[in-house]
């Protein structure tokens, strides 16, 4: 995973939260030094050390307010920072 291509993925649920994939959403997540898991369901639960929660449906395309409330976490990371 690229640096870049986190940042560049961020830049553009903020631009356009429709369409993103779980698997963007775990490039990001990996950046920002979020963890998650998926364990043979349909949902993967993004969880900060901070201990913040995000779970997000796997099925694409995600709907924006999940993408909107990922964003919110990755803001409220960047706050504390």
């Amino acid at each position: 995973m690229r640096v870049a291509n986190a940042a560049k993925i961020l830049a553009g649920t903020r631009d356009n939260p429709q369409g993103w994939r779980i698997e963007d959403v775990k490039t990001v997540a990996k950046k920002y030094g979020i963890s998650y898991r998926q364990q043979g369901t349909s949902h993967v639960t993004f969880r900060h050390p901070g201990g913040v929660l995000v779970t997000i449906p796997a099925r694409r395309p995600i709907k924006p307010p999940y993408i909107r409330k990922f964003v919110a976490l990755i803001d409220s990371i960047q706050e504390r920072t």
